[in-house]
């Protein structure tokens, strides 16, 4: 983070205990009577010191002198429970490392307030990366070529906002043996989402959404409204299947009793990072589970719409479903729904 290695000296700190701050999920200096943290101290100046400073202004940490130490140190207004390190390290070390790095590649080029109104989003797309870090993939028919088989010449970040556009010069490994020219490749870089289709094998019955999307705005569609499944992005610690419980009960007001995996995948991977994991979610559907929904602090306004099986297949022959997830999901429903209803419950 520091962008060079520095000397590190072994201090304790008396009067002081390390507490978790709640938004970034990291380590903050809190005053408390009695008691001592370890940590340690480093003589910074020139530009480990702004990198230092770039990052604990972002990531809402403020300076104060400690005497004690003849140092100076971090706290944060929100620090709240014990920190613990080992811990810390299991759930959120690889994603606080990360956004550490996205934070720091933007120093000289973004201010610290305007980087703090991104960094909920920035988190997102840490634990996202987290996440692939940590996945075991089939690699049974693939060559077997690796992320060390790409080299990184430049990298820019033009956009940063609610999502991030990056663009890298790179060469990349050739399937005979050679390396490629160098390229100039961009991508569109978002936090991993799930999408679930709640359905009734009782009844027999699917529930999708009616919602605005700017995509098909953008590229002239007439009818920019989709007909999709319940979907959202993915908290930081959350696990997916967390998040299609807490998406469908946001989105459409509904208790998911058990959820059947459908795919995860690269919805769009020649210029999307986005990662999706697919569910069919069961649920009790009555008539009255259609309904207007969606979440006011995030503008959304979602219609519920309730299908027979029969009516969503009708969808996907008229071409009425042109959403990804909805097509891939129905179909895998298709496959599935004999077990799904043998089951005989909700």
């Amino acid at each position: 983070m520091l962008g060079a290695e520095v000397p590190l000296a072994e201090v304790t700190l008396p009067g002081f205990r390390a507490g978790l701050t709640r938004q970034t999920h990291g380590a903050a200096l809190v005053s408390a009577a009695g008691a001592q943290v370890r940590g340690a101290v480093a003589d910074l100046s020139g530009l480990p010191q702004q990198r230092l400073e770039f990052w604990a202004d972002v990531f809402g940490y403020q300076p104060r002198a400690l005497p004690e130490i003849d140092a100076i140190g971090y706290g944060c207004a929100e620090a709240g429970q014990d920190w613990d390190l080992a811990a810390w390290q299991d759930r959120w070390g690889a994603t606080v490392r990360r956004a550490s790095e996205d934070v720091i590649s933007f120093l000289g080029d973004r201010d610290p307030q305007t980087m703090r109104r991104s960094l909920e989003q920035i988190m997102v797309r840490a634990a996202s990366w987290a996440r692939a870090q940590a996945e075991e993939t089939p690699m049974n028919m693939r060559h077997g070529f690796t992320a060390e088989d790409v080299e990184t010449d430049a990298a820019r970040k033009p956009y940063l906002d609610f999502f991030m556009l990056e663009e890298q010069d790179l060469r990349f490994r050739k399937f005979n043996g050679g390396v490629s020219a160098t390229v100039q490749r961009a991508a569109f870089v978002s936090g991993d989402a799930v999408t679930v289709l709640p359905y009734d094998p009782v009844r027999d019955r699917v529930l999708v959404i009616e919602q605005f999307r700017f995509g098909p705005l953008l590229r002239g569609d007439r009818w920019p409204w989709s007909l999709e499944p319940i979907a959202g992005r993915i908290d930081p610690g959350e696990s997916p299947a967390d998040t299609a419980a807490r998406e469908a009960q946001e989105e459409a007001g509904l208790a998911i009793s058990r959820l059947e995996s459908v795919a995860n995948y690269y919805p769009s991977p020649g210029a999307v990072s986005e990662y999706l994991f697919s569910y069919v979610g069961i649920a009790d559907l009555p008539d009255e589970a259609a309904r207007i929904g969606g979440l006011e602090a995030e503008a959304e306004d979602i219609r519920g719409v309730i299908l027979p099986f029969d009516g969503l297949m009708e969808l996907l022959q008229s071409g009425e479903a042109q959403n990804g997830p909805l097509v891939l999901t129905a179909l895998w429903l298709q496959a599935h729904r004999g077990r799904l209803r043998g089951a005989g419950s909700i």
